[in-house]
C-alpha cells in the first residue's frame, strides 16, 4: 500500500483526479480487477469530472485519502434532510483489501453526524452487487425495501443487464 497521509476534504482542484479514481475503482479498463468494480454490468464512465465539480456545493462534501503517489480513496456525502446520502466510495483497486474503504467509510458518517446533523444515513447499491449489499449489512446499513430503476438520465453509464435497479439501504446514527 502506498501508505496514506491524510483524509480531508476535498475541492474543485481534486476533481479531474477523484473521477479518475472513481471511474478505475468502479469501471477499469483492460485487466484491471478489484471486487468493487461493475464493468460487467454497466458500461461507460461512472462519472465525469465535470459531474464531480458539480458536486461542491452547499450541503455536499468530498473526502478524500491523500498517498504519497496521489488519491488512493474517496467518499461523497450529502445532504438530505435530516439524513446524509453517501456515495462514490471508492478505493484505488491496487490498495483495496487493506481497510480503506472501511476508514472512508467511517469518516463519511462522522462528517454526516458532526457537519450536517444526520439522523440516517443511506446510500444506493446496484441489485446485482450482492457482495456490495453483504459489506454495507456488516457495517449496520440494512436494505430500506426503497428500489428504483437504473438512473439513465444521470449520465452514470449503461446498464447492461435489463433487470438492473438500484436499492437503497440506510444506518441510523
Amino acid at each position: 500500500m502506498d501508505g496514506f497521509t491524510c483524509i480531508d476534504q476535498a475541492s474543485a482542484l481534486d476533481a479531474d483526479a477523484i473521477a479518475a479514481l472513481v471511474n478505475q475503482a468502479y469501471r477499469p479498463e483492460g485487466h484491471t480487477h478489484g471486487w468493487t468494480h461493475e464493468a460487467a454490468l454497466v458500461s461507460g464512465l461512472r462519472i465525469s469530472p465535470a459531474q464531480v465539480r458539480a458536486l461542491f456545493r452547499a450541503g455536499s462534501s468530498i473526502l478524500v485519502m491523500r498517498g504519497k503517489q496521489g488519491l488512493l480513496a474517496c467518499v461523497h456525502i450529502e445532504q438530505a434532510g435530516l439524513a446524509c446520502y453517501i456515495g462514490m466510495l471508492a478505493t484505488l483497486p491496487s490498495s483495496q483489501n487493506q481497510g480503506l474503504g472501511k476508514t472512508m467509510l467511517q469518516a463519511a458518517e462522522v462528517l454526516a453526524t458532526q457537519q450536517y446533523g444526520a439522523h440516517v444515513l443511506k446510500m444506493l447499491v446496484l441489485s446485482s452487487r450482492p457482495e456490495l449489499q453483504a459489506y454495507y449489512e456488516r457495517r449496520g446499513y440494512a436494505l430500506t425495501g426503497h428500489c428504483e430503476p437504473y438512473p439513465l438520465y444521470a449520465g452514470v453509464g449503461v446498464p447492461q443487464r435489463e433487470d438492473l435497479i438500484v436499492m437503497e439501504m440506510s444506518k441510523p446514527v
